[in-house]
């Protein structure tokens, strides 16, 4: 779905810490409020396992599949949004999540895809992606987040 998606987004971050650790704060419930405005997903992180996104409030805001886990390397998740009726309408995305070594520090790519022209979707990731990732990165070098309160 990937290769032929009509909508996509990609961001790259260079974030100083281990696979190990960068993976742990991807999968680690309790470590992913931290960065993530108090959300968190819940999986057992295993190919065919369920998926799903838990807000602060507890509502789940979106659902989905392992479609691959290579710990520290690689995670794929088969996503649908389940509270906007527009979002839900388009089905399935595919969210890609690639950690690779480069010069010390890990280069976390995250490719959120759909098979689908001008994705609503594709354009509500696309805003919060950089708010996320960039609390991620904060947090695993400093300890702090730099935003605290969703848009």
């Amino acid at each position: 779905m990937t290769e032929n998606a009509s909508s996509s987004f990609v961001y790259v971050s260079y974030i100083r810490t281990t696979p190990e650790k960068l993976w742990s704060a991807l999968t680690n419930p309790d470590f992913m409020k931290q960065y993530w405005f108090g959300t968190y997903c819940e999986s057992e992180w295993e190919p065919g396992s369920s998926w799903r996104m838990i807000q602060a409030d507890g509502q789940v805001s979106d659902v989905g599949e392992i479609v691959e886990a290579e710990p520290a390397k690689r995670l794929v998740i088969k996503w649908r949004n389940e509270f906007r009726p527009d979002l839900t309408s388009e089905g399935y995305s595919i969210c890609t999540m690639d950690i690779e070594p480069i010069q010390g520090v890990m280069k976390l790519t995250i490719t959120h895809s759909i098979n689908r022209e001008k994705s609503k979707l594709i354009e509500a990731v696309s805003g919060g992606w950089p708010r996320i990732l960039s609390n991620l990165k904060s947090l695993l070098e400093t300890g702090q987040v730099v935003l605290t309160t969703k848009p």
